[in-house]
């Protein structure tokens, strides 16, 4: 739905549209949650870290100060998806927990740079706050 268009009687443009406060809001509220799941766990992390960042220039939303696994540190980016978008209802009504794992995928290939110094884990949650597969293994 582009910004600006009529919302329909389903009301879901504040779900979908990147500019709305409530999705910036609960993906804000997300990641301090694993913030501090990992700080609880006495592991330090940095909120937004800079010199870490995609080819596009966007960073990641946190990364563990001490190696996770392999040496390497964790990375996280917590992704909000809405699964009554169009984009995403036909996988959604086949499977549930389809548009975060497809979500997630998306995600982890414009993390694919960091691959070889970091390990890059995705969190997604659906509106209705399930958990892709791989997000929560990290989480929890």
């Amino acid at each position: 739905m582009p910004l600006g268009a009529p919302v329909d009687a389903s009301g879901l443009h504040g779900f979908v549209c990147k500019q709305a406060p409530s999705k910036t809001a609960r993906r804000h509220a997300l990641n301090d949650v694993v913030a501090r799941t990992f700080s609880a766990a006495g592991i330090p992390v940095s909120k937004e870290p800079s010199g870490l960042s995609r080819t596009d220039g966007k960073r990641p939303d946190g990364m563990t100060l001490i190696p996770w696994r392999e040496g390497k540190p964790a990375v996280w980016d917590v992704t909000v998806v809405c699964t009554s978008v169009v984009s995403y209802l036909n996988s959604s009504a086949r499977e549930a927990g389809a548009a975060a794992e497809f979500a997630a995928s998306r995600k982890t290939a414009k993390y694919i740079s960091l691959a070889a110094s970091h390990l890059f884990f995705s969190d997604c949650c659906r509106d209705s706050r399930a958990t892709e597969q791989r997000g929560t293994a990290v989480t929890m």
